[in-house]
């Protein structure tokens, strides 16, 4: 019985071990947040941004992975003043009324991929940790927001606001080289890592009320950052604990 009892407990204490290293095909949802930096012809409009979104992606039990993220783009470091010609010596817009407007103007945008990537599990017992890289292809759109607080500005209210926003999208070209946990538990699971987009993009207003002019450059627009982000592991908890009778 005696002997009985510990062939058990070996026996246990491996199937678990097995079951912790072996690759498992399962899916994951997650959530992340960046910091990110633009460059190309975004940086002449936008300074530093965050980026707020969601993923879903279906890992394989070779470790690759397939799947889509959105991703929402907000900041309030706007360079391009187009607002200026409303301005008057002192800075300020006037509202109807001929007071001092409360007008906001910042960065809006999103962006859509559909991603390809694989893991790499380098020198890791946990066989669906290690090293992750995707890269996805999709669109990204941005624009400057504007904001009239209290809707006494004419000159930007209702549709006339969309001749400053400057609304421009395109085919957009995403990068990401990280680091993902899973524990084995479910409870501890996270990545981080360095994003990358590239987007080639047009504007969709075509003409510009504070310049006068029609606006049909193409724009390579760019954002360099570093993203943080939680997932939940979509499979079945290996059970830890074992009873012997």
């Amino acid at each position: 019985m005696r002997y009985l009892s510990l062939f058990l407990c070996f026996f246990s204490l491996s199937l678990l071990a097995q079951l912790d290293s072996n690759k498992m095909a399962f899916p994951l949802v997650g959530i992340n947040f960046s910091g990110q930096m633009p460059f190309g012809d975004m940086a002449s409009r936008f300074g530093p941004n965050l980026n707020a979104g969601g993923s879903f992606l279906i890992k394989t039990k070779s470790n690759w992975l397939i799947g889509f993220e959105g991703n929402y783009i907000f900041g309030k470091n706007v360079k391009e003043d187009v607002l200026k010609q409303l301005k008057n010596s002192d800075g300020f817009i006037i509202d109807n009324d001929g007071y001092p407007a409360d007008i906001r103007v910042t960065e809006r945008g999103v962006g859509v991929h559909a991603l390809f990537g694989r893991l790499f599990n380098v020198g890791h017992n946990n066989q669906n940790s290690g090293i992750i890289a995707t890269i996805g292809l999709g669109y990204l759109q941005h624009k400057i927001n504007i904001y009239d607080a209290q809707s006494r500005v004419a000159a930007v209210s209702g549709d006339r606001r969309y001749g400053y926003d400057r609304l421009s999208n395109g085919l957009s070209l995403t990068q990401f080289i990280g680091y993902m946990y899973l524990s084995d538990n479910r409870l501890l699971n996270f990545y981080f890592g360095v994003e990358a987009y590239q987007a080639f993009t047009t504007s969709v207003r075509k003409f510009n009320y504070d310049t006068g002019l029609r606006d049909t450059k193409k724009r390579f627009d760019g954002l360099l950052g570093l993203r943080l982000g939680w997932v939940l592991p979509l499979y079945k908890k290996v059970p830890n604990e074992y009873y012997y009778y």
